[in-house]
């Protein structure tokens, strides 16, 4: 009979998650370190990153900008999305993964993602209108039908769950 590593992932998953957590972090704060910074030194920074001086850069500078702070907006989505994600790991790792409880944290994390995918179309959005052929923006973004799918997805397991937390309270109820 083999081994269950059921427990086993849920374990690295609960790892994997803390992890991301301190690293969504990490990455904020670096983020936020680099906005600062070209504030402070536009064009070091900016040459630093790629942008050649030919022209008004002003546009693209401006739009650099605009998307480090959509990056940093994302960061506190992102960390609410793995703390959902990583309540739901612990409560199946200590056997009640049917709890309405639950059912609240997949709507959560798709509401997160949902809006993370509207980030990302802000990005692509100021990308594009402040890249030109003298100054591109080598940025690239590209529309996913995937992860919108995957959205839809967690909206609809999230209802799943609301059922089966549901069910699982009239059968203890009959218990």
């Amino acid at each position: 009979m083999p081994k269950n590593t059921y427990p086993d992932t849920l374990s690295l998953s609960r790892k994997v998650l803390r992890v991301l957590k301190e690293l969504n972090l990490l990455m904020g704060f670096l983020i936020s370190a680099l906005l600062i910074a070209s504030l402070v030194a536009a064009e070091p920074v900016m040459a630093a990153l790629g942008v050649r001086r030919t022209g008004d850069t002003s546009t693209l500078f401006l739009g650099m900008r605009l998307i480090m702070v959509i990056g940093i907006v994302a960061v506190p989505i992102t960390q609410r999305v793995l703390g959902r994600l990583l309540s739901i790991v612990e409560s199946v790792l200590v056997g009640t993964p049917f709890v309405s409880a639950n059912a609240v944290r997949l709507q959560q994390i798709a509401w997160g993602i949902l809006g993370l995918e509207l980030l990302h179309l802000a990005v692509g959005i100021v990308a594009a209108s402040v890249a030109s052929d003298a100054n591109p923006l080598a940025l690239r973004w590209t529309f996913s039908l995937t992860r919108w799918l995957a959205v839809l997805l967690l909206f609809v397991l999230a209802r799943v769950f609301e059922q089966g937390a549901r069910m699982r309270e009239d059968l203890d109820g009959t218990v």
